[in-house]
C-alpha cells in the first residue's frame, strides 16, 4: 500500500475544525507598485489557473467534459474545438476525468485494466503540483486498482486503511482533479473499442457508497465564480484567493508556499478567514489582469523559443521539485501536463524567427533521423496563440500523429502542413487547417514516454513559411 502523507505540514484552513474566524473590517485601498503587482500575479498564477481548471471541470455546463463534483467523465473519442475548459488541451489521447470534493468524506476511484502503449493517471489540487500515481511506464494498469483520496481537512478520516483499497493518497487540497490520459490506438478498431469500454469502468465513489452505507445529502456551499485567468485577476481575485487558502495545505518549510502567503497577507487574505469585501483591501484588478496577460504572452515566447524551451524538463513536477519560474510558466501557458519522464511538450518555432500567424501557411519537415524520440508515440497540435484553443474546422483535424492520423514519406520522414487550404498532393492526415486571418498560431509537440537520453540532443523542428 502506497501512502502520501503531509504529517509535517502546517494544516491550513483550520476553520473546518475550530470554525472560520470572523474578521474586523479592514478594507482599505492599497497602492501597489509595479514590482508588487508583478510579484502578486506571479506568486498566485498557479492557484488561479488550477481554480479555473478544477471548477470548470466540475461545474462549467459548456465544458463537454464536465463531471460534477465526485463524478467522472469518460470521453468516447478525441476532443474537438468545443473543448474550452483548459488552455491547449490535447487531441492525441482520450481523457477520463474525475473531479473530487474531499471536504465531507474520502473519495475512492476505481481504475481498470487497459490494453494500451500509454496510459497515465495524473492528479493535482489548486496548488498545481502534479503527481503521477499510476502509469504504464511503471508497469501499472495490468490489474484493477482502487485509490482513496483524502485531504487534511476531510471530515472523520485521517488515512486509516480501508479493506479492498490498495492505495491511499493524502492530497494537498480539498478540491482535486484526477484524470487519465489513454492512448486509444485509433488506427486499431478492435483495440480502440476495448479501451473505450475500459474507460467507462472508471468510477468515483464516496467512502460511504463504497462501504454500502447510507449517503447523506451534501450542501457544497457557494464557490467564487470561475473565469479566464485574466478575468479572475480583474473581477474577483481576492475572493478566489481566500477560498483557495482555506482549502489548501501549506508547508511552513516551503519557500514558494511562504512567499505566496506573504504576498496575500497585506491584501487581507490569510488562512482561516471568511471572505467579505470589507475584510480585504481594495485593489486595481485591471492592473493585475494586464500583468497576467503579459505573463501569458511571455510564456508563449519562452515555450516557442527558437533555441529551445529551457524549462522543457522542469515543468509539471511534484511539490518539492518545482522551481518558481517553471511553475509560473506551466500555469500561464497551459496547466496540467506531465513531468518529463512521462511526456515533454516542445514548442515549434519558425525558421525566420517570427511568430506564426494565420495570415501565412507553413510546413514542418522532419527526416527519419529527426523524428521525435518517443518510446510510445508523438503528436503535433495547432492552437490559437492567445486562448490556446483548437482552430475550428469541418474535418475536426487539429493534430498530426498516430491517433489523429499521419502518413510518413517513402524515407520515413514527414511533412506537416499548417495552411488555410490543403495543398495539392498532400495527405489529409498531414494537414492542420487554419482560418486565414490575423491570428497568432501556436504548434505544440507532445512526446510520450520520451527517450530522455536521446532528448538531450534532439531539437524540435521549425516551421517554414511557404505563403
Amino acid at each position: 500500500m502506497k501512502k502520501n502523507h503531509f504529517g509535517s505540514l502546517i494544516v491550513i484552513a483550520m476553520a473546518l475544525i475550530i470554525g472560520v474566524t470572523a474578521c474586523t473590517p479592514t478594507e482599505e485601498s492599497v497602492e501597489l507598485t509595479d514590482e508588487q503587482i508583478d510579484n502578486i500575479v506571479r506568486r498566485s498564477f498557479q492557484y488561479v489557473a488550477m481554480y479555473n481548471v478544477i471548477n470548470k471541470g466540475a461545474m462549467m455546463e459548456q465544458n463537454p467534459m464536465m463531471t460534477g463534483w465526485n463524478g467522472t467523465f469518460a470521453a468516447m473519442g478525441l476532443q474537438d474545438h468545443n473543448a474550452k475548459g483548459i488552455a491547449r488541451p490535447n487531441n492525441d489521447t482520450i481523457y477520463v476525468v474525475s473531479v473530487l470534493d474531499l471536504r465531507h468524506e474520502p473519495v475512492i476511484v476505481h481504475y481498470p485494466v487497459f490494453d494500451s502503449k500509454f496510459v497515465c493517471l495524473e492528479t493535482s489540487a489548486y496548488d498545481h503540483y502534479c503527481d503521477v500515481p499510476l502509469s504504464t511506464t511503471e508497469g501499472d494498469f495490468k490489474e484493477p486498482t482502487k485509490i482513496l483520496y483524502y485531504s487534511a481537512r476531510t471530515k472523520g478520516y485521517s488515512g486509516e486503511p480501508v479493506e479492498g483499497v490498495g492505495t491511499i493518497m493524502e492530497m494537498s487540497g480539498d478540491f482535486v482533479v484526477a484524470f487519465l490520459r489513454v492512448m486509444p490506438h485509433a488506427t486499431e478498431p478492435e483495440r480502440l473499442k476495448k479501451n473505450l469500454a475500459a474507460m467507462q469502468e472508471v468510477k468515483a465513489q464516496t467512502l460511504s457508497e463504497f462501504l454500502g452505507k447510507p449517503v447523506q445529502p451534501v450542501d457544497r456551499g457557494e464557490f467564487p465564480p470561475y473565469n479566464t485567468d485574466p478575468g479572475i485577476y480583474e473581477n474577483n481575485f481576492l475572493e478566489v484567493m481566500q477560498f483557495v487558502v482555506n482549502h489548501t495545505t501549506f508547508d511552513a518549510n516551503n519557500e514558494m508556499d511562504n512567499a505566496f502567503l506573504a504576498a496575500m497577507k497585506p491584501l487581507g487574505v490569510a488562512p482561516g478567514k471568511a471572505f467579505a469585501p470589507e475584510n480585504v483591501a481594495t485593489i486595481d484588478g485591471a492592473k493585475l489582469s494586464a500583468v497576467a496577460k503579459k505573463i501569458i504572452t511571455n510564456s508563449v515566447t519562452i515555450w516557442n523559443n527558437p533555441e529551445g524551451n529551457v524549462y522543457l524538463n522542469d515543468v509539471f513536477k511534484p511539490k518539492g521539485e518545482m522551481k518558481f519560474d517553471a511553475m509560473v510558466l506551466q500555469s500561464s501557458y497551459g496547466p496540467i501536463g506531465l513531468p518529463s519522464h512521462q511526456a515533454v511538450y516542445p514548442g515549434v518555432s519558425t525558421s525566420d524567427g517570427e511568430p506564426m500567424n494565420a495570415q501565412h501557411d507553413y510546413v514542418i519537415r522532419m527526416s527519419k533521423d529527426e523524428m521525435p524520440p518517443s518510446k510510445a508515440f508523438w503528436s503535433a497540435t495547432v492552437y490559437d496563440a492567445i486562448n490556446g484553443f483548437f482552430i475550428p474546422n469541418e474535418g475536426k483535424k487539429y493534430s498530426v500523429g498516430e491517433n489523429a492520423g499521419m502518413k510518413l514519406n517513402d524515407e520515413g520522414g514527414i511533412e506537416i502542413y499548417v495552411s488555410a487550404e490543403k495543398p495539392e498532393g498532400i495527405p489529409a492526415e498531414n494537414w492542420l487547417p487554419i482560418i486565414r486571418k490575423d491570428e497568432g498560431l501556436d504548434v505544440v509537440m507532445r512526446i510520450y514516454a520520451p527517450d530522455l537520453e536521446k532528448l538531450k540532443t534532439w531539437r524540435a523542428p521549425k516551421a517554414e513559411k511557404i505563403k
